[in-house]
């Protein structure tokens, strides 16, 4: 794959000497949480990188690898990543943004690396949840719509997020309201079952959003559905589900 800059961030990073995919990987830095490491040898980790006020999170891999149809033989997870950001990014699709991609074979490694914006200002909604009843109502409404909002925006775009979650779901106020944007982009994918896929992608937003009552839900599918008639189907369709992921745990 081609290295990708973005040239929003070519100049910055060429000022600082870091437009290359060796200056990135040789770049000292301390990592933000602790590696993950794969079964035979490979790892993740991800870093913190400030530079001129901009922030950036700075992944970098070694035989860190996912297989599929159309990889048998294994690719970077971070390669999945970026062509998702890139894809999100045609689409419209509000979610985190990649500033430069790259990877290279080095002595039987595998390495790749994948710089994107870190979303300062913004706050990922299971920071909202965990001071969910000490919140305005009229906060709510604005954060569980800027979540429907987003849904309805990812599947009208013809794609599944795959881990719909409140920390990979990002928050900033605009105004009375809020907008929302999606990060960790790795499992999407094509939305290819219709509602089916659509049930199965929300759910897991609903069963760990455990603050949210019954208005919060009515709330984000009113944001989320095109017609409000069909409010008391998804209801049930939702309910089902969550009462059979309930039965398997």
């Amino acid at each position: 794959m081609k290295d990708f800059i973005d040239s929003e961030d070519r100049a910055l990073l060429e000022r600082h000497g870091l437009d290359s995919f060796e200056a990135l990987w040789a770049l000292r830095l301390h990592a933000v949480d602790e590696p993950n490491t794969a079964p035979h040898g490979g790892w993740s980790t991800v870093y913190r990188l400030d530079l001129d006020g901009t922030g950036y999170y700075l992944k970098r891999q070694s035989n860190y690898l996912t297989r599929s149809l159309h990889r048998p033989l294994g690719e970077p997870t971070l390669a999945r990543e970026f062509r998702n950001t890139r894809r999100y990014q045609r689409m419209g699709i509000p979610a985190m943004r990649s500033a430069f991609y790259a990877e290279r074979r080095v002595s039987g490694e595998h390495r790749a690396l994948l710089l994107t914006r870190a979303l300062d200002g913004w706050q990922d909604l299971d920071s909202y949840l965990s001071g969910w009843a000490q919140l305005a109502a009229v906060q709510r409404q604005a954060i569980v719509s800027a979540c429907g909002a987003l849904a309805r925006c990812l599947h009208g775009q013809g794609q599944i997020h795959g881990c719909f979650y409140p920390k990979h779901i990002f928050l900033r106020p605009s105004g009375d309201a809020f907008v929302a944007q999606l990060i960790d982009l790795e499992k999407t994918r094509p939305l290819l079952f219709g509602e089916r896929d659509r049930v199965k992608d929300i759910e897991p937003l609903l069963r760990r959003a455990g603050a949210w009552g019954d208005d919060d839900v009515v709330g984000f599918l009113t944001a989320y559905l095109d017609d409000a008639r069909q409010l008391k189907h998804w209801l049930q369709r939702l309910a089902m589900r969550l009462k059979h992921k309930a039965g398997r745990s």
